[in-house]
């Protein structure tokens, strides 16, 4: 049943459901849209509203090919709504629930498009926070790239941020998954531009074997390995690639790569991943981490005699958590 949103636009039929809200097809002076329209418990939050409008100027300048443009706001009683330029096709999550894992040259080709959408924002003083394969869109009507890769954008800037806040209480918090948060977000740290490179290095690493490289078992267990734990490598890769990987996922955020460096970096690897087919990698089993500790959302401290395993590593000396800060984003 189709429904109007504001004065300018009308949803006809739901496109997709996530944790934040429910997209829509809709229809506006100028065409076809996209609608993100949030919870209505979100839309009855005076404070998350305010924020809302604050943002309506950077998320509107935000204009890039690899970015999925917010074309207008809508705030209309218990309407809040992002209108976006509609992408016809679909989102890696799907295309990998469908192939498991990708030839590495479309994978790096499609990571590549989604840096240069970072580096936008990030230019914009803009950080995601909320990078995942369901945040990234293939368009499957743009023209083929290197390994028959469909042209990647990047959806749900400023989400994650106009609805995180320290006050949110646990009925409205929004609870995602884990598996893509970098160490100083573990730690309670401000999020800053590294961190979207962190998750966009895990999304890579997942294209390539199938699965990320510290999930798996209880949330608490997730969290805890992104802040102590080496990398698996993944065998059957080039060294230069496997080398970058490891750069873009260090616990230190200014150990990482700029978005702008990353997107350089992959395009200059292309050549030599072609013709590579998907990787042949065993998933990891169950591990000890099911009987971890029980998982505060609002915070998660490793007990001090918790086995540390592949590798320990320290993150920022001095840092600690935060327990006003929620360690899952949308």
């Amino acid at each position: 049943m189709a429904r109007n949103i504001g004065s300018r636009y009308t949803a006809h039929q739901i496109l997709g459901r996530g944790s934040a809200g429910t997209v829509w097809l809709g229809e506006g002076p100028e065409g076809p849209v996209a609608i993100k329209l949030l919870r209505e418990d979100l839309a009855s939050d005076q404070e998350l509203v305010g924020r809302f409008v604050q943002e309506r100027t950077a998320l509107l300048g935000l204009d890039h090919p690899h970015v999925v443009a917010v074309r207008d706001l809508v705030v209309d009683g218990n309407d809040l709504a992002l209108v976006m330029t509609l992408v016809r096709g679909t989102d890696l999550r799907t295309r990998l629930d469908r192939e498991r894992r990708l030839a590495p040259e479309a994978a790096v080709a499609i990571i590549a498009d989604v840096a240069d959408g970072l580096a936008a924002a990030h230019k914009a003083q803009i950080v995601h926070r909320d990078v995942k394969p369901e945040n990234i869109l293939l368009d499957m009507e743009g023209p083929l790239g290197p390994g028959g890769s469909h042209p990647a954008l990047l959806t749900d800037f400023g989400v994650a941020k106009l609805i995180d806040t320290p006050r949110r209480t646990k009925a409205t918090k929004i609870i995602g998954t884990p598996d893509y948060l970098a160490p100083e977000i573990v730690e309670g740290l401000p999020p800053r531009a590294a961190v979207d490179i962190y998750a966009l290095a895990t999304v890579l690493y997942e294209l390539l074997a199938g699965f990320t490289p510290f999930g798996g078992g209880h949330p608490g267990a997730v969290l805890r390995r992104h802040v102590t734990e080496t990398v698996v490598p993944l065998p059957g890769i080039p060294e230069e690639l496997w080398q970058l990987l490891v750069q873009c996922l260090a616990k230190a955020p200014a150990s990482r790569l700029r978005a702008s460096e990353l997107a350089v970096r992959l395009r200059d690897l292309l050549p030599l991943l072609a013709g590579i087919p998907p990787l042949e990698v065993d998933e990891p089993g169950p591990e000890e981490s099911e009987q971890a500790p029980a998982y505060d959302e609002q915070q998660y401290t490793p007990a001090a005699d918790e086995p540390r395993r592949r590798g320990a590593v320290p993150l920022v000396p001095g840092s600690a958590p935060d327990s006003n800060r929620d360690t899952h984003t949308s």
